[in-house]
């Protein structure tokens, strides 16, 4: 693949279940070298996304390409290029860590045995222990030790921390996932599907966000933090009318008000301030504030 192609690239996917459209016209672009996430609420439409990604899933109508190749007729090129770890992991019960890792590393190309002994290290997992007794969380963890150690081009991550107590979480994502991406830069891609997105949050480079399986916002992490704004006004009195256009509203109490705003911050603090506000702030906001504010409906005081 050259760095001129997409590591994933989605024109109009639809995807349907009976009369219910669970992907409606989805369109994104991930670049290679990035960390991408995917955000949506439950529902949203993201794991069906990913299926049809692996051809898992056929789509309806649209076109999906990974790696540039077409999943469907070239599954064997594409799922040899990338990892993937599902919300729920399962494994061959009678099997140990040890033969479970390599049986899958029979099907890889090439296999870092430095990186396996590491995770396995920092995870705590025991390679003689019965993936049976394993609990959901080191399921999870021996997934991504699996979807590692091949070095693969992508890696997709679908919910990859659910099970996760909050410590190995936190040590996955800063430590694992960066040291992946830092491997081969401009090269491993990754794609995130999470509920998490805080903790996600100083790696993601770009976005989508997701709703009845259609894209809300794309946006560059860095660009969207710009563009989006938190701005808080207190008054000496109640809260006058005011045009809320292209606001979203957060906190509406007493004499304060909070909204988010995004592009024309220029122009609401204009229409704001000649209400005469006793104070007015503003903020960037987290990717994850960001996430509710793009699933907020725009508000008006009246």
């Amino acid at each position: 693949m050259s760095n001129s192609t997409p590591a994933i690239e989605i024109n109009h996917l639809v995807r349907k279940y009976g009369r219910t459209d669970a992907v409606n016209g989805l369109s994104l672009r991930v670049e290679p070298g990035k960390c991408y996430g995917f955000f949506g609420r439950n529902g949203a439409g993201k794991t069906t996304t990913i299926k049809c990604l692996l051809n898992l899933l056929r789509p309806t109508t649209g076109m999906v390409r990974v790696l540039g190749f077409d999943p469907q007729r070239d599954e064997v090129e594409v799922k040899s290029r990338l990892s993937y770890v599902p919300d729920y992991v399962s494994f061959y019960p009678w099997m140990s860590v040890r033969e479970t890792l390599e049986y899958l590393a029979g099907f890889r190309e090439k296999w870092n045995r430095e990186t396996e002994r590491t995770l396995l290290d920092q995870f705590h997992l025991d390679p003689r222990q019965k993936v049976n007794a394993l609990s959901k969380g080191q399921r999870t963890q021996l997934a991504l030790v699996a979807a590692i150690c091949p070095e693969p081009e992508l890696l997709v991550l679908d919910e990859p921390t659910s099970g996760l107590d909050p410590i190995v979480r936190r040590e996955f994502i800063q430590t694992v996932i960066g040291a992946y991406q830092e491997g081969d830069p401009g090269r491993r891609t990754i794609f995130v599907s999470t509920h998490l997105i805080s903790e996600f949050e100083g790696l993601i480079d770009e976005f989508t966000i997701i709703e009845h399986g259609r894209a809300v916002l794309s946006l560059g992490a860095d660009a969207a933090r710009e563009q989006f704004q938190r701005i808080s006004a207190r008054f000496n009195k109640a809260l006058p009318e005011m045009d809320l256009a292209g606001a979203k509203v957060i906190r509406m109490e007493g004499r304060e008000l909070e909204v988010v705003v995004r592009d024309d911050v220029p122009g609401f603090l204009d229409r704001l301030r000649g209400h005469s506000p006793e104070s007015v702030s503003t903020e960037a906001l987290t990717l994850e504030e960001i996430f509710v504010a793009a699933l907020r409906p725009e508000g008006r005081l009246a």
